[in-house]
Parts: structure tokens; C-alpha cells; sequence
């Protein structure tokens, strides 16, 4: 798998001052944590799961999250897992018969009910399971944790030295991490647990969604979740905690809920130069697209997640993957800076001018930016000078100018 493979080769070369680098479920820890990126949610009860991957239906795709969990109605478990297990048997069949290539298939992540279920899943996929990347824990506690991961670690433990590892995705949604007066015990007890068990751990996701619904709210499609008081504050409690550097996890976004639009209040936010700059014609139709189906708020919304460190972005629309991931692209300009910090840190410099000649450039206290720069390079690419991430958004027949 490889970000922006819909580009052909001429494309890419025009787009990008380095290109993505390839992944699959076999690539290293820090790699597979950064490349989650737009992580789609669909439910496990879909009859074309298989079909929709070996077809490319959604162009783009890297990451897919099988739900047998809020995706599906309480009476429909058993049924969930049963397709779940079909579906993954056809693209076992698919890679076998060369109708889907290793290089072709999404990191697979199956989101579970309970420790219970996942004891239950694993032993009903058998060797299903080397199709897969990890499991997502929802309302993750330092209660329930602990079994999740145990099982996690058994199996690891035992699987033979070819087999993939197995990771998990804790979701931090509950009402101890919400309310004030339990948060930060709360919070310092799942991050002992997830430092017990680090090396099965990939990302840290945030459940916007059910925070929300603790006080009755719903941000609007004009808003994004950090104008959303609670859980702004919320929010960056967790990055205080799960993203400090010496000991720093991959955090994941919120989900953005809308993808179509009925009637604005607020003036839309995407600036209409770079769309005709980058585009001429189709960008503009692209911008208008966006705008009348609220991606122009889901934008917004990545580019403050980015600016608060969070990388990637949990989305339950196929709209939603190339915004997504085109914003997670980094600029030429952050690459320069970053690669000139970190080649001048030996100690005979301090400051220096950026190659833009539009900033300074401290080596130690930039020094911790510019290494998760270079680790978003690799998995994302590098774009040429003059390159925007809207050359990353249309279909792949349309021309780039």
C-alpha cells in the first residue's frame, strides 16, 4: 500500500518532491502508526466489504475499520460476525487467485465490543487473521484495558515470527475522560496501561462523538470540535498526556459527521485562488463541491487537529479520504525547515534563518517538530515547491496544470 497511488507515475513526479513510501501490515511500529491516516468506518454486516477492496471502489483507501460495535444494532452481532468472517475469507481467496495483489489491500482494523468478543473473533478468523493490522478498543478504561490487552499479547506471543503482529487502537470516549473531576486519574491510568504494553499499541483515538453526547451537543457543520468548549478542553488534556514527546503516541482525530449539505450560516472557508491555481476550471467546480457538501469544515477541522499534533483522522464517509490524507501531505517549505534542523543539530549552531528567508529556525527547540515532519514524509510524501494539497484531491483522470 502506498498513499496517492491513483496518481500515475508522470503525475506524481509533478506533485511531489518525494513520494510516499510503500507500507502493509508487516512494516514497522512508528511506520504503521503514522500511516492510519483517514481511517474508514463501515459496518461488518456489508455484503460488499470484499468486492468494494478488490475493485478499488474508493479510491485512495489505506485504512478500513470493520465496526461490530455502535455501526450495528444490538441484534445484529451474530450476523456481523458471520459476514465479517465471509468477507474476509473472499479476500483470502482474492490474494491467493491474484485478483487482489498484498500491495492492493488497506490495513484492516476490526473494532470490537468487549474483551469477550475479541477472544471470540480471534479464534473464529483463525488464519483470517493475517489479513489484518489490529483491533480498535472502544470505550477504552483502565478497567476493561487490561483484558483487552492481554489477549492482544497472547497472541503475539505465541503466533510464529511470520505472522504480522497484531496491534491495538484504545479509543478514549468515556464519561471518566469527559467529566472534569475524573479525567486526569482516569487518563494516568490508561496511559500506564497502554506503557505496559507499547509495543502493541499503534494510535490513540479521541470518540468525539460520545463526549458530546455526555452534554447533549452537536457541533454544527460551520464549527469544528475545538469550537466545542468541553471538549476542546477535553481534547487537550489528552494531547498533555499521550503526546509529550520523550514518550509521545500517534494521536487520531475525531470523526467529522457530515457530508452533505442543506443550508449554510457561516461563509464558506476555502479561498478560491489556490483551487483555480492548482486546478484552472476543475478546481473550481472542486471547491464548489466541497463547499456544498461541508468539506470545506472538515478541512478546517484537519488543519487544527495538525496544529495540535494529531495525525490522522477516524471518517465514516469515502468523501472524506482524500481531504483527509492530502492534508496530512507535508509542504516543501516544512521539509526544508525540518530537514535543516535536523542536520544542523551537532551543537555549532543555535538559530538560523530559514531557506524561505521567512522564519527562524531554532535547532533544540524546533528540534522535536521537525522529527515528526520527517515522520509524516515518509508515510505521506513530500510536495514540490508550488505544490498545494488540493493537487492531491481530484479523481485521477483529471489534468493537473
Amino acid at each position: 500500500m502506498r498513499y496517492f497511488n491513483y496518481l500515475s507515475g508522470e503525475q506524481s513526479d509533478q506533485v511531489f518532491y518525494r513520494a510516499p513510501m510503500p507500507f502493509d501490515n508487516t512494516s514497522d511500529h512508528r511506520t504503521l502508526a503514522y500511516a492510519i491516516g483517514a481511517a474508514l468506518y463501515c459496518p461488518a454486516t456489508k455484503l460488499t466489504i470484499a468486492e468494494d477492496i478488490i475493485t478499488h471502489r474508493h479510491e485512495g483507501l489505506t485504512t478500513l475499520v470493520l465496526d461490530l460495535e455502535d455501526a450495528i444494532g444490538d441484534q445484529q452481532v451474530d450476523t456481523a460476525e458471520h459476514v465479517l468472517k465471509k468477507q474476509l475469507e473472499q479476500l483470502s481467496v482474492a490474494l491467493e487467485q491474484g485478483r487482489l495483489s498484498k500491495e492492493d489491500l488497506p490495513l484492516l482494523f476490526i473494532r470490537v465490543r468487549s474483551p469477550e468478543q475479541l477472544v471470540r473473533i480471534m479464534d473464529r478468523l483463525d488464519e483470517q487473521l493475517l489479513l489484518l493490522t489490529g483491533f480498535v478498543f472502544p470505550k477504552f478504561s483502565p478497567y476493561n484495558g487490561p483484558l483487552y490487552f492481554e489477549v492482544l499479547a497472547s497472541y503475539n506471543r505465541k503466533k510464529s515470527a511470520i505472522q504480522p503482529k497484531l496491534y491495538g487502537l484504545p479509543i478514549l470516549e468515556t464519561d471518566k475522560v469527559i467529566f472534569k473531576e475524573t479525567r486526569v486519574d482516569t487518563l494516568l491510568g490508561i496511559r500506564a496501561i497502554l506503557d505496559q504494553n507499547e509495543p502493541y499499541v499503534l494510535n490513540v483515538r479521541i470518540g468525539a462523538t460520545d463526549f458530546s453526547s455526555m452534554f447533549g451537543l452537536r457541533r454544527s457543520p460551520d464549527m469544528t470540535i475545538y469550537d466545542i468548549a468541553p471538549i476542546r478542553d477535553c481534547i487537550a488534556d489528552i494531547i498533555n498526556v499521550f503526546g509529550r514527546m520523550q514518550d509521545s503516541y500517534v494521536i487520531s482525530g475525531p470523526v467529522w459527521e457530515y457530508f452533505s449539505n442543506r443550508e449554510r450560516v457561516l461563509k464558506p472557508q476555502l479561498r478560491q485562488t489556490l483551487f483555480e491555481q492548482s486546478l484552472g476550471r476543475d478546481g473550481r467546480r472542486l471547491r464548489m463541491n466541497y463547499i456544498t457538501n461541508y468539506v470545506d469544515g472538515l478541512i478546517r477541522e484537519v488543519m487544527l487537529d495538525k496544529e495540535n499534533g494529531i495525525v490522522g483522522k477516524t471518517i465514516i464517509h469515502p468523501s472524506h479520504i482524500k481531504p483527509v490524507q492530502s492534508l496530512l501531505a507535508v509542504s516543501h517549505e516544512e521539509f526544508v525547515d525540518a530537514s535543516s534542523i535536523m542536520a544542523s543539530n551537532d551543537g555549532q549552531l543555535g538559530v538560523m534563518k530559514s531557506q524561505y528567508a521567512n522564519k527562524m529556525n531554532e535547532i533544540k527547540p524546533h528540534l522535536n517538530w521537525a522529527k515528526r515532519i520527517i515522520s509524516r514524509a515518509n508515510i505521506y510524501g513530500v510536495l514540490n515547491e508550488q505544490q498545494h494539497f488540493i493537487s492531491l484531491l481530484p479523481e485521477h483522470e483529471h489534468a493537473y496544470v
